[in-house]
């Protein structure tokens, strides 16, 4: 079995350009997933009964479809979602072609996440804020998601994790990144030291992640 050594002399450049397109896939991801997933989070607190916009037949209708993207599994919503794919992107190949199921399915995740961050906010907290007349939309953006931010932190901390193994499953249908080098070459092509430099590697960059997420969160619960 050749050592780590000789895998990086062989295969150093190629884990390289995996790696950060690993990143890439996850970054462009992660953020429009926050910019649909935290508005959703939001509306699923504020359209539930008894809350500042009570809406039943909206809060049911997201609820249930949340729920519905959530149960199934990635590996069978990439599949599902491969026409759409190519109708948004013209392509379901590499980074570009697995935005659109990494969104799909991290950000129900995302809105569920914040829902449960912003319901933790003190009752009383946001009943003084009502009391005194502050705007709804003002109790939520300066209330609600500061009070919410350590636990919204990681929150988004796990979905980051749970996205990088996306990613990794993400690699079946050859779209780039540290699961496609694994699966091309430390499987189908029997290298099994490439697989377990992939999967080392993988460990580090959710270790060094969670590591960030609980800092930041800690620093937010002193501000």
């Amino acid at each position: 079995m050749a050592n780590f050594n000789e895998v990086f002399d062989r295969w150093g450049g190629l884990i390289w350009e995996s790696t950060l397109a690993t990143f890439q896939m996850v970054t462009i991801s992660l953020l429009i997933s926050i910019i649909i997933g935290l508005p959703l989070g939001i509306l699923l607190v504020i359209t539930r009964p008894n809350k500042s916009f009570d809406n039943k037949y909206l809060y049911r209708t997201l609820n249930i479809f949340i729920n519905v993207i959530r149960s199934i599994p990635f590996i069978i919503l990439l599949f599902a979602l491969l026409p759409f794919t190519r109708l948004v992107v013209g392509t379901s190949m590499g980074v570009r072609g697995v935005i659109v199921p990494l969104v799909v399915y991290t950000a129900p995740y995302i809105a569920r996440l914040m829902e449960s961050a912003l319901l933790e906010v003190d009752k009383g907290v946001l009943e003084a804020y009502e009391a005194m007349g502050i705007k709804t939309k003002d109790i939520i953006w300066h209330v609600m998601v500061r009070e919410a931010r350590p636990s919204i932190i990681l929150g988004i901390t796990i979905a980051v994790i749970g996205l990088i193994g996306a990613t990794a499953m993400a690699g079946l249908v050859g779209a780039g990144g540290l699961g496609d080098v694994a699966y091309r070459f430390g499987h189908l092509r029997y290298e099994p030291e490439v697989m377990y430099v992939t999967i080392i590697i993988l460990v580090i960059i959710i270790q060094v992640i969670q590591t960030i997420g609980n800092i930041l969160a800690s620093r937010a619960k002193k501000d």
